[in-house]
């Protein structure tokens, strides 16, 4: 048996050029359409690529000044490590990329593994944080590649994975690497950590998500790592559309602080990102050193040595055989499809 994982992303344009940024948001606008409620398919592309002729040129500049998004490197880095771990335990197994608004496609990336003979496939987003525009909408667009495809392959899911010991560790130790390496004691009065996540419309929530409870016992589990009394949650929410998010904003956190100097943990990432380098390293800096603080922002652990063990960890039961459930995986409680599996669910879902 020849197996697949599929490493599931959001993706980004590599290069800060006007026609691959418009139609990356207008494919974001469209598959969020049913937030505006537009009637027919040809509404909802109209009004997708109307938003997103508004959007481009803010995000275009963000671009531009990052030189482009490292998101898709980064990305395969990830895929050649799991490979090779997976692969020095026994199996016998592709990695594939898969982004849902850029290339390489969900659909490329399926149709690869057809062309290679994968009769097992798996999915597993690299997102840390379950969300319905993200996670789950990532894995609808695998099955629907799949079923496209005619792929005849066994194919399964994984969701959450923020709970797993090993990410809890990573993302800790980045942080309190980052603090050291900086001078900055996190434990003084005059030091605030921000844990900023991104935001999601109010919504998805109202329909189920749980994704802000999932940031909050997040953001509660690192702070009790790392031994913190005092910290500050915000979302990085895009607000280009008259409906609610996530509430508070980051910039609002970071504006009324009473400290000397904040430290931001991007905690929604995986990868560096226009998110991180540009909506954190440039406007929030320029924000946050306005009002006198001394800024820093924790990079992401992209490339830390432990994340293709977690990672391989995540899909080993599948490959292997064994019931998932050894590894505390459970049946997922905001992807509604069999077999989809997640270390968020509580226990009896």
């Amino acid at each position: 048996m020849t197996a697949g994982v599929v490493l599931l992303n959001f993706g980004e344009p590599e290069t800060p050029d006007r026609a691959p940024v418009v139609e990356y948001l207008a494919r974001i606008f469209f598959t969020n359409a049913d937030l505006e409620g537009a009637d027919t398919e040809a509404e909802q592309w109209e009004r997708s690529r109307e938003l997103a002729e508004r959007r481009v040129p803010g995000l275009l500049a963000e671009y531009e000044a990052i030189g482009g998004s490292p998101l898709k490197p980064q990305s395969e880095a990830q895929a050649e490590a799991l490979e090779v771990v997976l692969r020095d335990r026994g199996f016998d197994v592709e990695t594939y990329v898969g982004m849902q608004f850029t290339d390489p496609t969900i659909e490329a990336a399926v149709s690869q593994a057809q062309a290679d003979g994968v009769d097992h496939l798996v999915g597993l987003p690299v997102y840390p944080l379950c969300g319905p525009s993200t996670t789950v909408a990532a894995l609808e667009a695998l099955s629907d590649a799949v079923e496209s495809a005619g792929l005849s392959a066994e194919v399964d899911e994984l969701t959450g994975w923020h709970r797993h010991p090993t990410y809890t560790r990573i993302r800790a130790d980045a942080l309190a690497d980052y603090a050291a390496a900086a001078g900055v004691d996190l434990h003084d009065d005059g030091t605030a950590v921000v844990f900023s996540a991104h935001g999601t419309p109010r919504y998805y929530l109202e329909q189920g998500s749980r994704y802000e409870t999932y940031v909050e016992e997040y953001i509660r589990t690192q702070a009790a790592v790392l031994g913190l009394d005092d910290y500050h949650l915000g979302y990085q929410n895009h607000e280009n559309r008259d409906i609610a998010w996530t509430q508070p904003d980051t910039e609002s956190v970071v504006a009324d602080l009473d400290a000397g100097r904040v430290v931001v943990d991007p905690v929604s990432f995986m990868h560096e990102q226009s998110e991180t380098l540009s909506e954190l390293d440039v406007e929030l800096r320029e924000e946050a050193e306005d009002a006198g603080l001394e800024f820093h922002r924790v990079p992401v652990p992209h490339d830390d040595d432990r994340f293709p063990g977690l990672l391989a960890d995540l899909v080993e039961p599948f490959l292997a055989g064994f019931d998932p459930g050894y590894y505390q995986l459970r049946q997922c409680a905001c992807r509604d499809a069999p077999g989809a599996m997640c270390l968020n669910a509580p226990r009896g879902e």
